[in-house]
């Protein structure tokens, strides 16, 4: 994967004045093993609740990024370790959580990109309540399905289309 979000930035200036290109704030953590990762976004909106999250990254990621709203909430993890692995084993490029994560040794060992807000041991609930695949936002960004996700060390960034740095 080759790009840089401060390389993408550079070279669209123009993306980024009419908002179809657009940098998240600072506030997501990396968890997983990889810290460079991009792909379309695949939409979901919880409220501290995961088996949306589980059902969905059991399905084949085909290089997508799940971008999960979970509201900021710092109450709940969203994504642990045994989702991690799902997320590796079914191709997904990466998993954005607008929320928590936890079993953050066991996310340090999954070949994929995780990044949340912060780690928080108590487990979500499961009933299956949210939405999939609808506009979400991600601390105060919109996201939609299909968007492209860049994100690496400097930064998380939502474009409407795939880009490239020059």
């Amino acid at each position: 994967m080759n790009f840089a979000t401060t390389d993408i930035c550079d070279d669209n200036p123009g993306l980024l004045e009419d908002g179809s290109l657009q940098v998240l704030p600072p506030v997501f953590r990396h968890f997983g093993r990889k810290t460079k990762f991009a792909g379309p976004a695949a939409t979901l909106k919880v409220h501290e609740d995961n088996a949306l999250v589980r059902a969905t990254l059991e399905t084949p990621g085909e290089g997508r990024v799940l971008v999960v709203d979970g509201g900021g909430s710092l109450r709940r993890a969203l994504v642990g370790g045994q989702l991690g692995l799902l997320a590796q084993n079914n191709g997904w490029a990466g998993v954005l959580v607008d929320g928590c994560v936890r079993d953050n040794a066991e996310l340090a060992q999954c070949d994929v990109g995780i990044m949340a807000l912060a780690t928080h041991p108590q487990r979500s609930a499961r009933e299956g309540v949210g939405k999939r695949e609808v506009i979400v936002q991600v601390a105060g960004v919109a996201v939609r399905p299909g968007d492209w996700i860049y994100a690496d060390a400097d930064g998380v960034l939502v474009a409407r289309q795939a880009l490239s740095a020059m």
